[in-house]
């Protein structure tokens, strides 16, 4: 990374000094603010990503409340938004869609830092809740709390969480720690996850039609029905949680080096990978309690948010607002693309498809070829 280099001073027997000497380095991402002893060091690119990102995160609010899969026009929808139209399109949008379209943001928000988290991690951008068993975990758990059921309903949204950290302990102690090589953790996540979904399908396949049935729309994510009773916990979750994500993610810059250099520069290693994975697990836990194990959000959103930013940073804003606007874009674009409403996974899963093969193909570019 270049920095700036400040003009060399000359010492009284007319040697320069090293480049950069008797000043302080700031990175060139970035502008600092003094206000007597204190400093901050604000990332412009950031915050010029997250200015752009929240007017389109509006618009697409404002698109997901027009947005219909019963056939109510665009103006109904604003008459019933604003309690001017009837009383069943005021019940719809009020009571159904804007619960929904909220839930689906903050679901995004925690998949994208659950992400960033996790790829930050293990160094590794497929190292995702998806693909090392955290989603699966939570999944499993929620699907084994209606067995035996005969209603069909959904079970506890709180039981992710608890699953994402069952299946999350598996994976570290089968990779041999939080600080294993990101293939490692990789594998042995995949691993898991294929065992804890096997379980998961054959707790399923057991069930009555209509307890399957419920469950298994579920299960590709989707927001159906949800409504402020699991918003407002899921918000109390993320503003709890998030300001250690942010911590998180600062500390997780310095583990871009070796453990003693991170040492030396004042971070715990063992530390903040716990404070890290602890974070991701619960970010990805109550997201899939809640919104069901929504594919490829938590891949792509870290992906997209660390090309806008910049590769200096750990992008955990970033990542959130993006993961916000893919899962209420797909959920708007699930309800108005076909006839019969399409769950927010089953469209992610399609377009995350694509993007995968991107990823790893960039990852195949980057890498120096060997020769023979």
């Amino acid at each position: 990374m270049s920095t700036y280099e400040p003009a060399r001073p000359e010492r009284d027997t007319g040697h320069a000094l090293p480049p950069g000497a008797g000043a302080p380095v700031t990175p060139p991402d970035s502008t600092v603010l003094r206000t007597g002893a204190l400093s901050w060091l604000l990332p412009r690119r950031s915050l010029l990503l997250a200015s752009c990102l929240a007017p389109v995160l509006l618009a697409v609010v404002c698109l997901a409340v027009l947005a219909s899969s019963t056939g109510m026009s665009a103006g109904e929808s604003l008459r019933g938004l604003f309690g001017a139209g009837d009383a069943a399109s005021t019940m719809v949008v009020r009571e159904f869609r804007l619960p929904r379209i909220v839930v689906g943001l903050l679901v995004g928000a925690a998949l994208g830092v659950a992400g960033c988290l996790t790829q930050t991690l293990a160094g590794n951008r497929l190292a995702t809740p998806d693909l090392v068993g955290v989603n699966e975990g939570a999944t499993a758990a929620v699907v084994a709390s209606v067995a035996g059921s005969t209603t069909g309903m959904l079970g506890a949204w709180w039981l992710g969480p608890l699953g994402a950290a069952g299946a999350a302990v598996l994976v570290v102690l089968c990779a041999g720690g939080a600080g294993a090589a990101g293939y490692r953790l990789l594998v042995t996540g995949i691993g898991v996850s294929t065992f804890v979904g096997a379980v998961s399908d054959l707790v399923m396949s057991r069930q009555n039609q209509a307890t399957a049935g419920g469950v298994f729309l579920w299960t590709v994510g989707s927001l159906n029905g949800r409504d402020w009773a699991v918003g407002g916990p899921l918000l109390v979750i993320l503003a709890v949680l998030l300001p250690f994500a942010l911590a998180a993610g600062h500390r997780l810059q310095l583990l871009r080096f070796d453990d003693d250099t991170a040492t030396a520069l004042g971070a715990d290693p063992r530390r903040v990978r716990a404070l890290a994975l602890a974070v991701a697990v619960g970010l990805a836990g109550v997201a899939v309690g809640v919104g069901g194990p929504i594919g490829f959000v938590a891949l792509a959103a870290p992906v997209l948010a660390a090309r806008l930013a910049g590769p200096t940073r750990v992008p955990v804003t970033g990542a959130a607002l993006t993961g916000a606007f893919l899962v209420a874009a797909a959920d708007a674009l699930g309800r108005v693309v076909a006839p019969v409403e399409i769950p927010a996974g089953v469209v992610t899963s399609v377009l995350g498809g694509p993007f995968l093969l991107w990823v790893l193909l960039r990852q195949d570019r980057g890498r120096p070829s060997r020769k023979a």
